[in-house]
């Protein structure tokens, strides 16, 4: 676990973007259980991917988008791991990877971007992919 102090900035990134924290497995347990909507997940990190692209891709995304997800949430990889892990059990069959964003619609997985598809990658080109998926689920 990072000391908290360490993290807290980082959280506060997509909080104050207006994205729920999920911190046990029972927030992230009824944050995914909804059977109707839309509920994007961003999987948080300390990594330098998350800071230089998935943080800032995802919160351009949510400003320019026309159509969004109803429910946004997040967990922190590395400091809620009882979080994650369960939130992790949702996104099969992809394999855990951090930072990484789920997009659900009525209860069921519909978009994903893994880890790999966030390094080496622009906020602008993340913001791209998460946008022409709110336009196709949202």
């Amino acid at each position: 676990m990072y000391p908290e102090q360490i993290v807290t900035p980082m959280r506060e990134e997509l909080a104050s973007a207006g994205f729920q924290e999920l911190r046990t497995a029972d927030d992230v347990d009824q944050a995914l259980n909804l059977k109707e909507g839309t509920t994007l997940v961003v999987v948080n990190s300390v990594c330098g991917c998350a800071a230089g692209s998935a943080r800032p891709g995802v919160k351009m995304a949510i400003e320019k988008a026309s159509r969004k997800p109803l429910h946004l949430t997040t967990v922190f990889a590395g400091n809620d791991a009882e979080a994650t892990a369960q939130a992790r059990k949702y996104f099969a069959p992809y394999p855990p990877s951090s930072p990484a964003m789920a997009l659900f619609k009525d209860g069921k997985l519909v978009h994903f971007i893994e880890r790999h598809h966030i390094e080496g990658r622009t906020p602008q080109m993340i913001a791209e992919n998460l946008i022409m998926a709110f336009d196709q689920y949202c």
